[in-house]
């Protein structure tokens, strides 16, 4: 479990490291949360319903990632699904109530769980999807918003939302990143299930692995992970999102040297260069 450190910057500092320690301690009513060896595994734990959203797994979600967020001793977040599935998307129950509210309160739970999205989308640490059985609706939208996907042969995945008369809101801007346009109009529309190989094609996932390799596979691409500097993983996720879909104009080409140049001159650098040519591992792999 990840430990409560004082970073010498005062109460506040004190404060998320506290609440971190919680995320990873702390029973929960819909996730199983746990850190071992800088790595935290969130398990979404409503297996009886294969995972689906309700507004206490959002809720839940939302305030456990926001806390590792904040933990310095944290240095990847892997999510995962107990039983059968991954995530199957929004519990039917769940959504038959909010039929019901008014539209203020439509609008609020719809906030949270784009809230919610956010936070795992932005996260500065890196993320991995471990996705198994059935990924439907907001459960693939998870899927997107992580940085690396990992899923089994026999994963199948869905925008089901058209069937019931809904539309994949929340999660499109970060699907459409992930599968392009013209997937998302195939998909969208036709609310088909479609398997991980073409999952695999079109983008959603990164790798796929039989079911038995599924932990295998992950824990390779965490290994990969804690090779590098925590600082520049977290800056180079920002980069993306500052560079993509912009025209290569001046503002951007401004953008990158003094990305590179403010990254030069950082404590991470400057050690991982001195390891390099001193043929030793830099202090975050020790």
């Amino acid at each position: 479990m990840a430990k409560a450190r004082s970073t010498g910057k005062g109460g506040t500092a004190k404060a998320k490291q506290a609440a971190a320690v919680d995320a990873a301690g702390a029973a929960y009513e819909t996730l199983d949360v746990g850190v071992r060896n800088a790595v935290a595994i969130v398990v979404l734990n409503r297996p009886a319903v294969h995972n689906a959203f309700n507004e206490t797994l959002i809720a839940e979600l939302t305030a456990v990632l926001r806390a590792l967020d904040g933990d310095s001793a944290v240095r990847a977040v892997v999510l995962a699904g107990a039983g059968e599935s991954f995530c199957a998307g929004a519990d039917l129950n769940w959504m038959k109530k909010m039929a019901g509210f008014s539209r203020a309160q439509n609008l609020a739970d719809a906030h949270a769980l784009a809230a919610m999205l956010a936070t795992l989308d932005t996260l500065t640490k890196p993320t991995i999807a471990r996705v198994h059985g059935a990924i439907f609706g907001g459960g693939v939208g998870l899927v997107a918003c992580c940085d690396i996907a990992i899923g089994t042969q026999d994963a199948v995945f869905a925008f089901s939302e058209a069937r019931l008369g809904l539309i994949p809101a929340t999660i499109s801007p970060y699907v459409i990143e992930a599968i392009g346009v013209r997937a998302a109009r195939r998909y969208f529309l036709t609310a088909e299930r479609f398997s991980a190989a073409e999952a695999h094609r079109i983008g959603l996932v990164h790798e796929i692995a039989p079911a038995t390799q599924l932990d295998a596979t992950v824990e390779a691409i965490v290994a990969a992970l804690l090779e590098g500097g925590s600082h520049a993983q977290a800056r180079s996720k920002r980069l993306i999102s500052e560079v993509a879909d912009r025209p290569i104009e001046q503002p951007v080409i401004d953008l990158t040297a003094r990305a590179i140049a403010e990254a030069r001159a950082s404590e991470e650098a400057r050690e991982g260069l001195a390891a390099f040519f001193e043929k030793r591992k830099p202090k975050w792999r020790t």
